[in-house]
């Protein structure tokens, strides 16, 4: 059963969302391929659960997620906000082709995608990595021209590295910084993190249960689909997963020590980071959604928290292959 009452609120620098939103990448093709009413279905069960931030992006599904949501939210803008990217190219038949900032980019860009949300305006805007050939302060400040047109409210950055963060923010104020955290992804907290909390910047956590690794609903290569995008990703590698695997059972005990499930305290960790993080889980099941939610509600001992760093430890493998990894500046 869902949850009937609304999400506790947090603040990212002005933009009020539910605590938790929902990364909307499980209803595109890249972790399989769901039924479009399943992900409709997921989609409009946690606006009713009263999730109300839904990140999606350009590229994923080339643009088929973006009217996915579109169709999911229709007749019920005003209760959710959109939250895109745009910047990070891909052919028709999906291979990635680097990325662009360019302004011109980004005024088309964001045309296209409010083509496809069937909305006249996106409550935050993202660049979906930082291009290298192009300054992010020409590219920000493209984002500034939008906002003053009306179609864009909040600007946000993915994946930045902290020096592109305070560039980009003297251009243009930058409402959140999206960045991959969970237990077994910490880098944003050397440096990036640190700067985001000095300039008042919000943080959105993407990839919060590590792709699945860190729910404990991958246990072998097997388990993936053919299509699925973690096969050619470090830490799902043959090399390296039968690691992760047991390190995800050791966090499995703390949990049920706990008396949550393994997923549940992934999120709980990141709730406990502070009042300006919002993790964003995404999934096509409901019943993921439901136990995804219940962590609002959740309070548990630190100690619990310390055990769970202590299980996990560090993941094998990179986050990313080292070429995409290398694009993120950090």
């Amino acid at each position: 059963m869902l949850l009937s009452s609304a999400l506790p609120v947090r603040q990212l620098r002005g933009l009020s969302v539910s605590a938790q939103g929902f990364g909307c990448l499980p209803t595109t093709a890249f972790y399989g391929r769901p039924a479009e009413a399943d992900a409709i279905s997921v989609l409009r069960a946690a606006i009713d659960a009263g999730v109300t931030l839904f990140d999606t992006a350009d590229v994923q599904g080339i643009g088929t997620g973006e009217r996915l949501l579109g169709r999911a939210i229709a007749g019920r803008r005003d209760h959710v906000v959109i939250a895109t990217k745009f910047g990070m190219r891909r052919s028709t038949a999906g291979v990635f082709e680097g990325l662009c900032g360019e302004p011109a980019h980004v005024h088309a860009a964001c045309d296209r995608s409010l083509r496809r949300l069937g909305t006249d305006h996106l409550d935050l805007y993202y660049q979906h990595w930082i291009d290298p050939l192009v300054p992010v302060e020409d590219t920000a400040g493209a984002v500034g021209e939008l906002i003053a047109a009306g179609k864009v409210r909040h600007f946000g950055l993915s994946e930045p590295a902290a020096d592109s963060v305070r560039r980009a923010d003297a251009e243009c104020p930058v409402t959140a910084v999206q960045s991959e955290w969970s237990l077994w992804s910490r880098e944003i907290e050397a440096d990036v993190l640190p700067t985001c909390r000095e300039l008042g910047i919000g943080v959105v956590a993407y990839a919060p249960l590590g792709r699945g690794l860190l729910a404990g609903a991958v246990r072998s290569v097997r388990d993936l689909a053919e299509d699925d995008f973690r096969r050619a990703q470090p830490r799902f590698a043959p090399a390296n997963l039968p690691d992760n695997v047991a390190a995800v059972r050791r966090l499995g005990a703390v949990a049920a020590e706990a008396g949550v499930t393994v997923a549940q305290l992934a999120l709980a960790w990141l709730h406990r980071q502070g009042e300006d993080v919002v993790p964003i889980p995404g999934t096509h099941n409901r019943r993921h959604l439901a136990e995804n939610l219940a962590v609002a509600g959740l309070s548990l001992a630190d100690t619990v928290f310390s055990a769970a760093e202590r299980a996990v430890g560090d993941a094998n493998g990179l986050r990313y292959a080292p070429a995409m990894l290398a694009m993120t500046g950090r």
